[in-house]
């Protein structure tokens, strides 16, 4: 595993966020669709986790995101920022999410 210095890592703003909408985004069968709050900012999320999580089992969910990640287009939707997911050794996919309640938009240290 190749280690980075902390001031690389320090640059990472990661928030928690609490997710309020998910749909399926429309030509894939990987994507879907999130509208996450951050405190008194919402954003949108592009996340490749169809085939784990069904988008109504989704809603209400705090995860930890990569907020200040530069913005990417998927599939013509502006994804502003990254969610955290561990993976499996079959493959499988589980969000990183907290074991208490915290406000989401808290950053996380």
């Amino acid at each position: 595993m190749e280690t980075i210095p902390f001031a690389d890592f320090s640059k990472l703003q990661l928030k928690v966020a609490k997710i309020i909408s998910a749909e399926k985004v429309e030509g894939s069968d990987k994507l879907l669709k999130l509208r996450v709050q951050l405190g008194g900012e919402q954003r949108t999320l592009v996340a490749g986790i169809a085939s784990h999580y069904s988008p109504d089992g989704l809603f209400g969910k705090k995860i930890i995101i990569v907020a200040n990640l530069e913005p990417k287009t998927l599939k013509g939707i502006e994804s502003q920022g990254m969610l955290l997911a561990a993976q499996g050794e079959d493959g499988s996919l589980s969000l990183v999410t907290l074991d208490r309640d915290v406000a989401d938009g808290s950053e996380v240290h």
